[in-house]
């Protein structure tokens, strides 16, 4: 078992409300100059869950589930970004407004730019949100480290989910991690050069159909773990030969030059210290069983 740092690892509450999707009326172009205007980020998703393909939607920058914020005239002031860092992958979040009151869902990645967190809760929880509800998250995991591996950096990972991921000690000084996918360094576009590791996301860019296709990316979910090879997110999103870093996906696909999935980074190394390894259930959905794999409510029996 790996020995982290977790009982030293601070849990700190932050609190941020349903952020409004984002909408305009003017048309934007894509990669290939063609203008065009759809559903972005923000908002309720009843229809666009963690475990859902991150392709093929009729949308540019969608995130599943509730996105969230603390304020959306100042998304760069102390409490947003303060939200935003502390609310890490795998945290549980708690609605403390409204109908539904009380009931918990999962952090599952945040976004970069919107300073969205996003969390995903069960359906007859969605009904129940409005867009004026709030939610408290117990922020665990900023902070937190592998002990024998100084040279691996976590961030954004709550230390629960990190146990639950499957990691394998290699015995010489490495470690092999699942992932749903690898994804070539020189893909990674929009957010590199950024030195917010500990909050946003970068994204795939997808331009190129052809390559994206014949590696399988079309094939990605929302949630799934992947591994980006020769970039290294310890000290700023930087191409690195033999640096890995392991991520997950957080939002879809997007139309704009540069973007396509968005990757909240969660595990890197700027040595060759991380192998993946290709594992179709890695993905957060499957393996907390939220969003399109949580577990159909039971109908309680006849009579009841």
């Amino acid at each position: 078992m790996l020995k982290t740092n977790s009982n030293r690892v601070v849990k700190l509450s932050v609190q941020g409300k349903v952020a409004y999707p984002s909408g305009s009326r003017r048309f934007n172009v894509d990669a290939d100059g063609r203008p065009f205007i759809a559903p972005s980020i923000g908002g309720i998703s009843y229809n666009v869950k963690v475990g859902d393909p991150a392709f093929g939607w009729a949308g540019d920058h969608v995130e599943p589930g509730v996105s969230t914020l603390v304020d959306e005239e100042k998304r760069y002031n102390f409490a947003t970004t303060s939200y935003h860092f502390y609310s890490c992958v795998g945290n549980e979040a708690i609605v403390v407004s409204g109908d539904a009151k009380k009931k918990r869902g999962v952090v599952t990645g945040h976004h970069g730019g919107a300073e969205h967190v996003m969390i995903d809760f069960a359906d007859e929880v969605l009904e129940k949100l409005t867009m004026e509800d709030k939610f408290l998250v117990r922020g665990w995991g900023q902070g937190l480290e592998l002990v024998d591996y100084p040279d691996i950096h976590l961030t954004n990972l709550d230390p629960n989910l990190l146990g639950k991921i499957k990691i394998k000690e290699t015995g010489d000084g490495r470690i092999e991690v699942p992932v749903a996918a690898v994804v070539p360094g020189h893909l990674m576009g929009s957010g590199v050069g950024s030195l917010s590791m500990g909050t946003g996301d970068y994204d795939i860019m997808t331009t190129d159909r052809e390559e994206i296709a014949e590696l399988g990316l079309d094939k990605m979910l929302f949630g799934d773990f992947v591994a980006i090879t020769d970039h290294d997110n310890t000290y700023g999103r930087s191409w690195r030969r033999g640096a890995v870093t392991i991520g997950v996906i957080i939002h879809s696909d997007c139309y704009l030059a540069g973007h396509g999935p968005g990757v909240t980074t969660l595990i890197s190394s700027a040595k060759p210290l991380i192998i993946p390894r290709i594992d179709k259930r890695a993905n957060i959905a499957k393996i907390l069983k939220i969003g399109r794999f949580r577990p159909a409510k039971k109908k309680g029996k006849k009579g009841k």
